[in-house]
């Protein structure tokens, strides 16, 4: 994990929705699901990494980096986000331990005396069949 005092900008498009009694798997799953029917449908040329960005209140937003933004209405929502100041870590493995590895950046963080705030984003890398290769980015705002 390593702390970065230099800006992080994304800009995305996709849905948003709340994690009802904090399913916050569930809820990105069909978030996103929804968001690539969408850009699926319209051939909207994007990056094609998932990114999930966490809020406060239980918030949830899927969402894609497009290439270029389309010149009709899809009903994509917008989302664009800065992170002043915020901790990284890139995930290699399975899904099934991101929360594991976000709990151990959480102690590192807080071990140096560090405070989390809202966002905290993941970006999946590219589908791997070996588990083991996935990588997920995760990014945690500090205070």
């Amino acid at each position: 994990m390593e702390v970065i005092n230099e800006n992080f900008q994304i800009d995305i498009y996709g849905f948003s929705g709340t994690a009802a009694n904090k399913d916050y798997v569930g809820t990105a799953f069909k978030l996103m699901d929804k968001m690539w029917k969408v850009v699926k449908s319209n051939n909207i040329k994007n990056k094609g990494l998932n990114v999930i960005v966490y809020g406060e209140n239980n918030e949830v937003f899927a969402g894609v980096e497009l290439e270029e933004i389309p010149a009709q209405s899809t009903g994509l929502e917008r989302k664009n986000i800065t992170l002043n100041k915020y901790a990284y870590h890139k995930h290699i493995g399975p899904y099934n331990l991101i929360k594991h590895a976000g709990q151990s950046m959480r102690d590192e963080i807080h071990s140096k005396g560090l405070e989390t705030c809202m966002p905290y984003i993941e970006i999946y890398g590219h589908w791997n069949s070996d588990e083991s290769k996935l990588e997920t980015e995760l990014f945690m705002c500090l205070k």
